[in-house]
């Protein structure tokens, strides 16, 4: 990608109001850009994140034996009214057509998903069953101030899962514990994000949610290191020590959101009667589990916690691209270096590499190494007439000081291994 056609360009101005590092740096970057308070387009650089983050949550929904599907957003008012969500729930967004006929916006799909799964459940052998989707949620938030933290419109992935009893459903909740923090540790998040205790509501004594460490965070823990897990604020009243082994030895920490488990059990299927017929032909309630992550959340928080006093700091899996390519020029070289570059990135093109290249002659070294900087993209490489007569190419990491001059083929042997981890 050239870097002078890209549709959304960089701003050097902080938006005036926005409080939140996520929004001001992906803004500023030319990765979001904002609608309304909570409501965000993604724009090309920022999308590349999101369908990076998609596809990882993707590949480990389907590897735990989640089957995706789509329902719609629009549901009908009667279905939230069997949950007697429709008058409780108090961020549903309801909408009135012409006739009078009312609907939700779909903020979570339990409402859908149990009478879709009422066609397709009735007996032991169709049980267990997981299905998901990755699509746009609603929810009337009126705390719209943390960036793409919390949206009014956002992305998310909602799975629900269908079992025989709660012993079964017991088993798929640790499968899917393991498969978030597998999904956190591929985005770059991993080492900052603890499985957390909290509170289960009506149906459950405990739902757990993953919090990754972050300095502005909205929620407060209590983490057991022995243990690496914690506990959420709103409980630890009732839990004061850690559920693992007991000790009262818990440092409290700032920390956002990034994905959250619950054991619904019977409390959605039972409104619908879905059930399902026993090996003895007896008629028992389905169980269930659901399991949400906010791709729009996971990107923020990656900027929250992963940026520096320069820019953003993209971890490789889910950089827009693994390498960015700056031509630097002087008037009487520019066209050796333009030349050098243009090699540089068919190379890589034909070594299956995306690069981002900044190919604009209009501005000087120190402007395009603050933009590459405020990008964020893992690799720079600098072609310049310094790089040219060491004949190599100049290569840096994002998050490393020192740059060194290696050969193309070194260059692309590094970014190779860098776009395999």
């Amino acid at each position: 990608m050239l870097q002078s056609k890209l549709f959304a360009k960089t701003r050097k101005e902080i938006p005036a109001d926005e409080i939140s590092k996520n929004a001001k740096l992906l803004i500023r970057g030319g990765f979001v850009d904002k609608l309304q308070a909570g409501v965000y387009t993604y724009l090309p650089l920022g999308l590349r994140v999101l369908k990076k983050i998609e596809n990882i949550i993707r590949e480990e929904m389907n590897r735990a034996g989640g089957e995706e599907l789509l329902m719609p957003t629009l549901h009908p008012k009667e279905n939230w009214q069997k949950t007697e969500r429709w008058e409780s729930m108090a961020d549903l967004y309801k909408v009135k057509d012409s006739s009078g006929r009312e609907n939700a916006l779909g903020p979570t799909h339990e409402e859908v998903v149990v009478p879709l799964a009422k066609q397709f459940i009735s007996s032991y052998k169709n049980l267990p069953v997981s299905v998901y989707q990755i699509q746009n949620k609603f929810r009337m938030e009126l705390r719209a101030k943390s960036g793409i933290l919390r949206g009014r419109e956002f992305l998310m992935k909602d799975m629900y899962s269908f079992h025989k009893d709660e012993t079964d459903l017991a088993r798929y909740y640790e499968v899917m514990k393991e498969s978030y923090a597998t999904i956190f540790n591929r985005v770059g998040i991993g080492e900052k994000t603890y499985l957390t205790f909290a509170s289960g509501g009506s149906f459950s004594k405990y739902s757990h949610e993953f919090q990754t460490l972050a300095p502005n965070g909205e929620d407060t823990i209590h983490i057991c290191d022995k243990c690496r897990i914690a506990i959420n604020k709103e409980i630890i009243a009732e839990q004061s020590a850690c559920p693992g082994c007991g000790s009262a030895n818990l440092r409290e920490e700032k920390a956002i959101e990034v994905g959250n488990i619950f054991e619904l059990k019977t409390k959605y299927s039972k409104p619908f009667n879905l059930t399902y017929k026993d090996e003895d032909g007896t008629d028992k309630d389905v169980v269930m589990g659901c399991y949400g992550i906010g791709l729009g959340r996971v990107m923020g928080t990656v900027v929250e916690v992963l940026s520096d006093e320069r820019g953003i700091v993209w971890p490789d899996a889910i950089a827009p691209f693994p390498v960015h390519i700056v031509q630097l020029t002087t008037n009487d070289q520019q066209q050796t270096t333009k030349s050098e570059a243009e090699k540089l990135y068919t190379s890589l093109e034909d070594a299956g590499i995306e690069a981002l290249y900044d190919d604009r002659a209009d501005k000087s070294a120190g402007e395009k190494f603050a933009e590459a900087d405020l990008i964020g993209i893992p690799y720079r490489i600098v072609i310049s007439e310094k790089s040219i007569a060491s004949g190599g190419v100049e290569i840096k990491r994002r998050d490393e000081d020192t740059s060194k001059i290696v050969s193309t083929n070194e260059a692309i042997d590094i970014l190779t291994a860098g776009t395999k981890k």
